[in-house]
């Protein structure tokens, strides 16, 4: 199972060391390397240096990235460096030793609550990673006949799912695959990605018609706001419905980008009947139209949220997906994700919207059986 980029990789951690990941090793070398240097300096020096107060700085520097232990134990060797003789580092007097050694005691008390702190947000970080991969799990690399992969960042940071979703499921009609965004995004719009992941994963298995998989989801918005005063949900959303052999797929979009066709070098968007945003009450009318499309082996069909499709540069232009797709055309397609994001952040360095890529590529037993299919 690859695990959906929702987060950033294990290992990679998109919060700064001050706003709660853990310090660069920058940090934890400082203290002992300002020892180090302030008992060099005064060891090579042929006259006496004044600059026993840098020694001052270790502890509070040591609660940066050490425990309450190494803490008390670097304040420890600050007060007995302080007393060698043949570092002469200012001679303190009582007054200056007191006051180093109350910097020490405070030290470690910061140190004791910033450990306990960190240690409880690490405990919360955890819990939400959980609750959030609930919500949006990690993606199988094939689902029935269809290879998936895909790419999620939140915009907010530190977080997990924001205001975007999908979902690739197999059920008694064949295989469905949704993508969307709510209203709205970071944790504020958590919940609508929760109520319409469930109603689709319901829908899946009950809908025999892939426009009632999207009226059943319109629907799910107009009662989850109906106690709610002004609450105007709504979403926007791409639906796809593979058939048993991966041949032909049937396409419903409301409101979201129409997916793309990757054939060869190619990448072109599908001409499909655009329908109305989900949670305005109008996909019952039945009048939804879904788009089907015929496949080739090798075809690879590529859907990328608003946050794609409408990043700007500096001058103002849009991102050229299509384009640069076509570019990528001979990528592998469990690449194509993290490839096309690398190259969204080259164009539009402060991406301010959820980004989700999702990439299918059909895959029938046929051919399943000759081998792989290319890309």
């Amino acid at each position: 199972m690859r695990k959906v980029s929702a987060p950033p990789r294990r290992g990679e951690d998109r919060r700064s060391w001050l706003s709660g990941a853990p310090p660069p090793r920058w940090v934890r070398v400082l203290p002992p390397a300002l020892v180090a240097a302030i008992c060099a300096a005064t060891l090579l020096s042929d006259e006496p240096l004044e600059i026993g107060f840098l020694l001052g700085a270790i502890p509070p520097l040591a609660v940066l990235s050490y425990g309450p232990l190494a803490t008390a134990v670097l304040g420890g060797v600050v007060i007995v460096l302080l007393h060698i003789p043949a570092l002469q580092l200012d001679r303190p007097g009582d007054a200056d030793l007191l006051t180093i050694v109350f910097v020490a005691v405070l030290s470690v008390f910061v140190s004791f609550v910033r450990s306990r702190r960190d240690a409880q947000l690490g405990l919360e970080r955890t819990v939400a990673e959980a609750a959030q991969h609930a919500v949006v799990p990690p993606l199988p690399e094939r689902v029935g006949a269809v290879r998936c992969a895909g790419l999620y960042r939140a915009a907010q940071r530190g977080t997990l799912v924001g205001g975007d979703f999908f979902d690739v499921r197999d059920g008694p009609f064949g295989v469905r695959a949704v993508m969307g965004d709510v209203q709205g995004h970071g944790l504020s719009a958590v919940s609508t990605v929760a109520s319409l992941l469930g109603a689709f994963r319901e829908a899946v298995l009950d809908q025999a018609d892939l426009a009632a998989v999207a009226g059943r989801l319109d629907r799910r918005l107009l009662v989850d706001s109906a106690d709610a005063r002004h609450a105007e949900l709504f979403a926007t959303a791409a639906l796809l419905e593979f058939s048993a052999d991966a041949l032909e797929v049937r396409v419903v979009v409301c409101g979201n980008p129409p997916p793309l066709l990757l054939r060869g070098a190619d990448a072109a968007e599908l001409e499909v009947s655009p329908w109305t945003p989900l949670g305005l009450g109008l996909a019952d009318a039945g009048a939804i139209e879904a788009c089907t499309v015929s496949l080739r082996p090798g075809d690879r069909l590529f859907l990328a949220s608003d946050g794609v499709v409408e990043a700007r540069d500096g001058s103002g232009a849009y991102y050229p997906l299509a384009r640069r797709l076509s570019g990528l055309a001979g990528e592998d397609s469990a690449a194509l994700p993290d490839l096309v994001w690398a190259d969204l952040a080259r164009f539009c360095p402060d991406v301010q919207d959820d980004v989700t890529i999702l990439v299918l590529t059909p895959s029938p037993p046929a051919l399943r059986m000759r081998g792989p299919v290319p890309h």
